[in-house]
């Protein structure tokens, strides 16, 4: 009998125990906002034979088509931190809206972006501190 009382006893305090306690709380995803993007230079495609070396230069064949390639760059902007992103793929970026915020990750040198539940990735080719102009021009007023 005092066994049975046991076993009911220890069944009621493991029941009376919330499983939210135990479970492991999720991490708040840091957010950010898409304040400007601009048309940087990021190569130059070249077409042409004047890459084959001497064998064309004795021809005189040394036409060569070279544009500038622009890939968009944004500043992101976030509570610490402001970020110059490019797009890694290069071949089909995808333009954002800017003023939209969205919630990111850094690993190393990328940035993973999340926008309208669509991740993708980008590189970071700058940083500064959000508030370094204000606090520098604020300190040059004071005496």
């Amino acid at each position: 009998m005092r066994i049975r009382t046991a076993l009911v006893f220890i069944v009621a305090l493991i029941a009376s125990i919330p499983w939210s306690a135990t479970a492991k709380t999720k991490k708040v995803a840091q957010r950010g906002m898409l304040e400007n993007m601009d048309a940087v230079p990021c190569g130059a495609k070249q077409t042409g034979v004047a890459g084959l070396g001497a064998v064309w230069a004795s021809v005189r064949v040394t036409h060569v088509n070279s544009n500038e390639k622009l890939c968009p760059q944004y500043l992101f902007r976030t509570d610490q931190m402001d970020y110059q992103i490019r797009p890694t793929d290069l071949k089909n970026p995808a333009l954002l809206q800017v003023g939209q915020e969205a919630e990111y990750k850094i690993k190393n040198n990328r940035m993973f972006l999340t926008v309208n539940d669509k991740t993708r990735t980008y590189e970071v080719v700058g940083m500064k501190p959000a508030n370094s102009d204000s606090a520098q021009s604020g300190s040059a007023d004071k005496p």
